[in-house]
């Protein structure tokens, strides 16, 4: 094991590896690595390049050698690293607005749809296509770039903004939660990002008023 490889497996747990995949899209989830974009931020689970390494990881877009390569490249090339997290920062934000306008039912930015399409360009002249058993596919042609995980999230990002799923893309009815999601429930009724989280805290909010209500 390489000397990176133990001193990531001997730092604590970052929150970007407990992070909950509730989106159904890569690019959603990625959205969803801050909770409370529109209000004062309630949590980040991205803080560094570290962080975003180790959540393209849990999101199953690296396997442990990739990001064991990601990372000592970063330790040899801090700065460039540290562009890319802010490139990352500011993708997500972008992605928030796009998607989160769609789920409300408005018109996404100009702006915002620019920064899109220049995020899917870049990543498209990094592929090339590989045959697969039945079909092809498309690959990334460096494996140890610092920014590859960027490439996968907007190219997932446009496809779902060209797909029939954009018509189901929601924002979650919590409170504070503005999380994003495709609803893919029987009757696209879905109202939270998650019943164990947002959706059983309103069932308490509503049990304690209808108690409530009952004393009074």
């Amino acid at each position: 094991m390489t000397r990176v490889a133990k001193s990531h497996t001997a730092q604590t747990h970052s929150d970007a590896e407990i992070h909950h995949l509730i989106a159904g899209e890569l690019c959603l989830d990625f959205a969803n690595t801050l909770y409370g974009h529109d209000k004062t931020p309630i949590h980040e689970y991205l803080n560094s390049y570290r962080d975003l390494v180790l959540w393209s990881q849990h999101a199953g877009r690296f396997d442990q050698r990739t990001a064991d390569v990601l990372l000592r490249k970063a330790e040899r090339f801090p700065n460039e690293a540290l562009v890319v997290f802010h490139r990352a920062i500011a993708l997500r934000e972008t992605l928030f607005r796009l998607f989160d306008a769609v789920a409300n039912h408005k018109s996404p930015s100009n702006t915002d749809l620019a920064a899109l399409d220049a995020a899917r360009i870049e990543a498209i002249s990094h592929s090339h296509l590989v045959r697969t058993a039945k079909s092809f596919t498309l690959d990334w042609n460096d494996q140890t770039a610092l920014d590859q995980m960027l490439w996968e999230i907007a190219v997932s990002a446009a496809d779902l903004m060209t797909s029939d799923r954009l018509a189901l893309v929601r924002e979650c009815s919590g409170d504070l939660c503005d999380w994003l999601f495709v609803d893919t429930s029987r009757n696209h009724m879905r109202r939270w990002c998650s019943m164990s989280m947002c959706g059983n805290r309103a069932k308490v909010r509503r049990f304690a008023h209808r108690k409530l209500k009952r004393t009074a």
